[in-house]
């Protein structure tokens, strides 16, 4: 990289962050998370806003060096692996033995009914509507749009709980352990679709049950095998290793390689990373101190730069499809409300206003949702029009989520303030 190169790099990090960090303030102010904000910045630093009314300055910051676009792409992609492994930090497993049936059947009927409904949506409808690209892979593609729409995002529900004061409290807990249901079995669905259509750079395409083979063997190497060794082995480390600098180093050293893992497994790296965080959850507080270091530099720096790069991938106005994104909207908001009320209602539960906030909750697609619609369209799955239209689903849940529960449970919020 030239002296040049670097300073275009340094540029557009900065650029990039600094619309970050505006926008998703701007978003604070108004009770949403900051994601929402830093999509939107991104979209408007890209070629839809910034992109049109000056191309030249745009095509000169963003588009004028290929080695710069690839380090920009291979930093960003780094940081989110540590991003991915402070959502499975945040993804308890041992929950679910404590909290029972309850929460994990919300959580699976919730799950299953949004999947079931996406892939019936993309067979039902002509495929001229989903256009060409999707063509040669149409069963990984509704698997793709089902796993989508059944999407629920854990940071962005963490944060509406912890602004209501409920995030603790009994609503709070049903929410978050129905959600790690939701993760595993979306992530697990989601290693599988792009294993089975090889993702670019990746090993060559396997089977269908090779597929579910090699996400399993993933699954047991780093998540049942590294809940068993990693405790003890991050204590040995505490013991020997200067503390937190050396111990944050074996922690990336670990994130690393597991990602190195699942990406030559043609999985990809983001899970490797998520599953190393799952790993070590819940393993009490004598590693927080090193793993909120990593957490905050995660969500400070690398996230933000990620989800504003997100919103710079296409233009978000000649790739608007409104019909796409009205039945994408629409099946995503009935499919998952009908799902969670269906599993509140097998869990034996009132189908209360508690149980609709739970169901608005779970409705967010958030980061997560954005992630997934990013890598799908890196690596083919979907097109242009289609990563849209999922991004504007993810969006619009996520905003409604939060005045929704804020009205649904306006009296327990009172109590719980005062």
């Amino acid at each position: 990289m030239t002296s040049l190169e670097f300073v275009k790099f340094a540029l557009q990090i900065s650029v990039m962050l600094g619309f970050a960090l505006v926008f998703g303030q701007l978003m604070r102010r108004i009770k949403q998370p900051s994601v929402l904000g830093e999509m939107i910045g991104g979209i408007i630093l890209g070629p839809t806003v910034f992109g049109l009314l000056a191309p030249g300055v745009f095509e000169w910051l963003f588009n004028s060096s290929a080695n710069v676009a690839v380090v920009r792409d291979a930093s960003i992609k780094l940081g989110m692996l540590f991003f991915l492994f402070v959502a499975g930090l945040e993804t308890n497993v041992s929950d679910l033995r404590e909290l029972g049936r309850k929460a994990a059947l919300i959580g699976l009927v919730g799950t299953l009914v949004p999947i079931a409904a996406g892939v019936a949506l993309v067979y039902a409808v002509p495929g001229d509507f989903w256009g060409d690209a999707v063509q040669s892979h149409l069963f990984a593609f509704a698997l793709f749009v089902g796993m989508n729409l059944a999407n629920s995002a854990n940071p962005v529900l963490a944060r509406i709980l912890f602004d209501l004061g409920l995030l603790n409290g009994g609503i709070g807990t049903m929410c978050m352990t129905a959600t790690i249901v939701d993760d595993l079995v979306n992530w697990t669905l989601f290693a599988i679709i792009l294993s089975d259509i090889s993702p670019s750079g990746s090993v060559s395409a396997t089977s269908l049950p090779m597929s579910i083979v090699l996400v399993a063997l993933a699954f047991i190497l780093l998540l049942v095998v590294g809940r068993w060794v990693g405790p003890p082995a991050m204590r040995w480390i505490k013991a020997h290793i200067t503390w937190p600098s050396g111990f944050i180093s074996v922690t990336a050293v670990v994130i690393l390689v597991a990602a190195s893992i699942t990406e030559s497994l043609g999985i990809h790296a983001f899970l490797g990373a998520f599953l190393v965080g799952a790993a070590l959850s819940g393993q009490g507080d004598e590693n927080r101190e090193a793993h909120d270091v990593i957490m905050r530099f995660a969500l400070s720096f690398f996230a933000p730069i990620y989800f504003i790069s997100m919103g710079m991938t296409t233009n978000f106005i000649t790739n608007f499809d409104w019909k796409l994104v009205v039945v994408f909207l629409t099946v995503a908001l009935v499919s998952k409300l009908f799902g969670v009320l269906l599993g509140v209602r097998m869990a034996r539960m009132p189908i209360n206003r508690e149980a609709w906030a739970i169901a608005f909750g779970l409705n967010a697609r958030g980061a997560t949702g954005i992630i997934l619609a990013g890598v799908g369209r890196a690596t083919g799955v979907i097109d242009d029009r289609i990563f849209v239209a999922i991004v504007v689903m993810a969006l619009l849940t996520s905003i409604l989520a939060g005045p929704m529960m804020n009205w649904l449970l306006s009296d327990r919020i009172v109590e719980t303030h005062e």
